[in-house]
């Protein structure tokens, strides 16, 4: 990383759809300037977009001077075997959240695993031996899931409406002791000391819920991979029950710091990026503030 930490501007940016409510060009900009260097990031918002697109869009990220951009719903899976190498984690769990351009090499990264575990610590050390259910096997729910196991979560079950999916994902964590492909949300939930929702549902204009308010109690914490409403109705139905929530602005601050260490080779500050998450939720009504 030398070449980079020389550097004075950084050209990155987001691949994925819907992301215009994204708070990713306020957060590392915001770490740039505070480290007194100049950061361009640049939504690039392509719904649909076919693998021919895919690879189109990250040719122009290669050539184009990109120090390299972040990947969101839907393509963190589609990306993976278009780039020219993965991280050891990346390949392991087949997500990417972060592109790397090195030499003109597309590095595919996982801070959406190195986040969550950083952000979550606290919670799942007070999960003791008890299971963590974790809704959804896409690209979040891998990152999720990869993240309990380093934890040394002792049970980890996971649910995806396509029970395939979550087959697949107990497969990549063959390594791991204590997985568990969940037949229904009641029998991941039973039992369990904590939730995680790496689902999209619940994300703005989504109004619903992964899990049935029901099945939520005081007794577990309950985390939601979605930030925007910051606010989610699984989080409100979650407090009302009074269970301990923790909304996405966690992992969203922690994976964005790994991201753009990776991107720049200087290593942000946690607060001043979070201080720009909080201005952009505020910008929309939101306090970032627990209620």
């Amino acid at each position: 990383m030398p070449g980079n930490q020389a550097r004075s501007r950084f050209l990155t940016g987001l691949i994925g759809a819907p992301i215009a409510h994204s708070a990713s060009p306020a957060m590392h900009e915001a770490a740039a300037d505070a480290l007194g260097v100049r950061c361009h990031y640049q939504l690039i918002e392509i719904a649909g977009a076919d693998r021919a697109a895919l690879r189109a869009m990250l040719d122009s990220v290669r050539r184009l001077g990109f120090a390299g951009v972040n990947v969101t719903f839907p393509y963190k899976e589609a990306v993976v075997d278009l780039l020219d190498e993965l991280t050891p984690a990346a390949a392991a769990m087949q997500a990417v959240n972060t592109v790397v351009v090195r030499e003109g090499r597309l590095i595919g990264h996982n801070t959406d695993a190195t986040g969550f575990a950083r952000a979550s610590a606290c919670l799942v050390a007070d999960s003791g031996r008890s299971p963590v259910a974790v809704i959804g096997a896409g690209g979040v729910g891998k990152a999720i899931a990869f993240a309990l196991a380093s934890h040394g979560v002792a049970e980890i079950r996971i649910f995806d409406v396509d029970r395939a999916k979550a087959a697949r994902l107990a497969d990549l964590l063959h390594g791991h002791k204590g997985i568990v492909v969940a037949d229904s949300i009641e029998a991941a939930l039973d039992g369990a000391a904590g939730l995680v929702n790496g689902t999209p549902v619940g994300m703005l204009p989504s109004r619903g819920m992964a899990v049935p308010e029901m099945l939520l109690h005081a007794g577990m914490w309950v985390v939601d991979a979605v930030y925007w409403p910051l606010f989610t109705p699984l989080l409100l139905a979650a407090k009302a029950k009074s269970a301990r929530i923790m909304t996405g602005r966690e992992l969203a601050i922690c994976q964005a710091a790994d991201a753009f260490e990776l991107f720049t080779g200087l290593a942000p500050s946690t607060t001043v990026m979070g201080e720009a998450f909080d201005r952009v939720m505020a910008a929309r009504g939101e306090a970032s503030c627990a209620l």
